[in-house]
């Protein structure tokens, strides 16, 4: 008991060193932002976990301990908090300098495409690109930013999401495919935890089937006409240089050997025979495309953008597997 005491010595002392703030000094949430960008701005935090500046994860902080939407940030800009409220968030801003980990953690929750997901320690924080692209390019309908890269979303009968996590990806596929059963793989029991969370939250139990395994196997012979994956990416240099939010994060759901596509080099070599005829696959490898482009030049990727990201997602149709 005196080990585990020591680390809480240590935290109170950090704490105590935080600037003092004196009752009515700050009173509205736009105050609330503004000191907790300049103490992020201070302590030079790194942003990578859903948000990527200081102010938008001031507001995402400020809004989660006020128990307010993103979205309703704006209109409660210049209301005035309580001073419990206050003391709330002076806690978590200084938790998020202290500590270091990701904001997510210490409020326990992300939001992707506008919806809220359950996380912790035992997953990483979910910022994937193909939620976007599920959006994007799978709509069956094409506009100006490109083509549907399916005909129709309510055709799609099943989907295979590898390397599940949180889940959060599977609960976005069975948005933009409701016809569809999801099965989620991971090979971490912590990380199937939480997705089970998350998808009893959204009522989803029916159509999201958990899997625990390496890859395909707990899938069997089974084929999709869609397989989604966000898997570890990041090489031996890139782990090395991997800043203290993201440590705080499962070493495992990050590293994808020297080169980082250990397990990309497995999904390429297997998808082909778990996909249907007209199915393809949906990869997010970072920025790893050159080293993708090298290992694989034979094969007709088709790279993605989005909003945030350029070439970090590829898509290749079965055919081409």
């Amino acid at each position: 008991m005196a080990k585990r005491a020591k680390p809480a010595a240590k935290r109170g002392r950090a704490a105590s060193k935080f600037p003092k703030v004196a009752s009515g000094e700050l009173t509205t949430l736009l105050d609330f932002v503004r000191y907790a960008v300049s103490r992020f701005n201070e302590a030079r935090l790194v942003f990578a976990h859903g948000t990527t500046d200081p102010v938008a994860e001031a507001a995402f902080l400020v809004c989660e301990t006020l128990h307010l939407h993103p979205d309703q940030f704006e209109p409660f800009a210049t209301a005035r908090v309580t001073a419990q409220e206050a003391k709330k968030i002076l806690d978590v801003i200084a938790r998020r300098v202290t500590m270091r980990k990701p904001a997510a953690y210490l409020v326990n929750k992300i939001y992707m495409r506008g919806l809220p997901f359950y996380v912790d320690e035992r997953v990483i924080v979910p910022r994937s690109f193909i939620g976007e692209l599920l959006d994007s390019h799978f709509s069956g309908q094409d506009d100006d930013d490109g083509s549907s890269l399916i005909d129709d979303p309510l055709a799609v009968e099943n989907v295979l999401d590898l390397c599940t996590g949180s889940g959060c990806l599977a609960i976005l596929a069975s948005q933009s495919f409701p016809n569809a059963q999801i099965d989620a793989v991971d090979i971490s029991k912590d990380a199937l935890d939480v997705a089970a969370r998350n998808i009893a939250d959204y009522g989803l139990e029916d159509r999201v089937r958990l899997h625990r395994g390496d890859l395909f196997k707990p899938v069997g012979e089974t084929r999709y006409d869609l397989i989604i994956s966000n898997p570890p990416y990041v090489d031996a240099q890139g782990m090395s240089e991997l800043p203290r939010e993201c440590r705080a994060e499962p070493k495992l759901a990050f590293d994808g050997g020297a080169d980082g596509l250990d397990i990309i080099r497995r999904i390429l070599d297997q998808a082909g025979r778990h996909l249907t005829p007209q199915g393809g696959l949906l990869c997010e490898i970072g920025r790893g495309r050159e080293a993708l482009d090298q290992a694989f030049p034979q094969l007709p990727l088709l790279w993605l953008d989005t909003e945030d990201s350029e070439a970090e997602v590829f898509w290749i149709g079965a055919a081409d597997l």
